[in-house]
């Protein structure tokens, strides 16, 4: 096999359709993701200021026969680590995961661990599906082929989970426990989108601050998080931002919003026609809770329970159904902890993994 560096238009169009191709017929993919891609392997985001990528074709030796794709990435973040991102290919290449590593080695060696499934950075998407890829995916989480977890066999396995549950009992939990006194000083308020920039601005602080030693993590810049907010805005509603505040100071966030993926089928787009049928009558059943943080000094406070119970307030009056979460790493305990322990509260049982998935890594050196 070959790796080519795309450069020219045609090769950016081969690297494009290696995915299209491979998902025509699958029922339950979608490409609601391709602006966020083509926006980094094309190198429109400010994420370069701090950032190589490099887009590459994989095609047989006669450089004909295109076979799958992916891009290399360099963090000056996170110097030590190089990312394979965006990965799609063909079926039964032999030693595709071993060229990979031998290439990545070769081409950058000052770095010591290559990650495989982390798109950039996590805020732009990460890992591998490795369950029910007979259901489509929220918005947001990765649908990828069942056989690209034996390209990477011989690397270690870093799992995720996301998990599942109908809302109706949240209602109900929220609605028999009353505030603890100690919560009186929490204010957890929904996002101004007429100042969009400046509640951006709060939710990078907070992820900076929340995020710190989060695997795979680095720092984000207002504008990186800017330009991923802002194409969304006429999806986005101003509760789908819930920041929570102590005394004034920010102190918590909580992200979440609807499956939009449930607006579309294969691989196409959400464009007027969806935004249309979003804004007149939501066929949505499923929302996604994405992601929450509390900056290090509230910790201890009931933060996560107070935005968790003004979200609980604000689903009620949707036609959501169901909540899944983010992906969670298997490492992450905490949160974990925290889904298992409302999950529990709520459903009075036990909470199982819903959708599992999977990061690969290998040292270099």
């Amino acid at each position: 096999m070959i790796f080519t560096d795309v450069s020219t238009p045609s090769q950016y169009k081969a690297f494009y359709s290696v995915a299209s191709e491979l998902y025509k017929n699958n029922a339950y993919y979608r490409d609601t993701e391709h602006d966020v891609v083509s926006m980094l392997v094309e190198k429109k985001s400010v994420f370069f200021r701090h950032a190589a990528l490099i887009p590459v074709l994989i095609t047989e030796d006669t450089g004909e026969r295109v076979l799958g794709r992916f891009c290399m990435v360099l963090d000056q973040q996170q110097p030590d680590m190089v990312q394979i991102a965006f990965f799609e290919a063909l079926p039964g290449i032999p030693g595709l995961g071993e060229q990979i590593f031998l290439e990545s080695k070769k081409r950058f060696p000052g770095c010591s661990r290559l990650v495989v499934g982390l798109n950039a950075h996590l805020n732009y998407g990460a890992g591998f599906l490795c369950s029910r890829f007979d259901e489509a995916p929220v918005f947001g989480l990765p649908y990828t082929m069942q056989y690209y977890m034996d390209y990477f066999k011989d690397y270690e396995c870093k799992r995720m989970f996301s998990f599942r549950y109908p809302t109706q009992p949240f209602f109900e939990y929220y609605s028999r426990r009353k505030p603890h006194p100690s919560s009186e000083n929490i204010k957890v308020r929904t996002m101004r989108k007429r100042k969009l920039k400046e509640e951006v601005a709060i939710y990078t602080y907070l992820n900076n601050a929340s995020f710190q030693n989060h695997i795979y993590w680095s720092d984000r810049t207002e504008e990186e998080d800017y330009e991923l907010f802002k194409p969304f805005g006429p999806l986005l509603d101003e509760e789908n931002l819930l920041i929570a505040e102590i005394d004034g100071n920010p102190a918590g966030f909580l992200l979440w919003y609807p499956d939009f993926n449930q607006l579309v089928k294969g691989s196409r787009h959400i464009g007027t026609l969806e935004w249309l049928r979003f804004r007149l009558f939501n066929p949505i059943d499923t929302f996604r809770f994405t992601e929450f943080g509390v900056h290090p000094r509230y910790r201890n406070s009931r933060v996560v329970d107070e935005m968790i119970r003004k979200l609980s307030e604000i689903i009620q009056q949707t036609p959501y159904k169901m909540l899944e979460g983010g992906f969670i790493f298997e490492e992450n305990a905490s949160s974990i902890a925290v889904s298992l322990r409302y999950g529990l509260r709520s459903m009075r049982k036990a909470l199982e993994p819903y959708r599992e998935y999977a990061v690969f890594e290998r040292q270099l050196l």
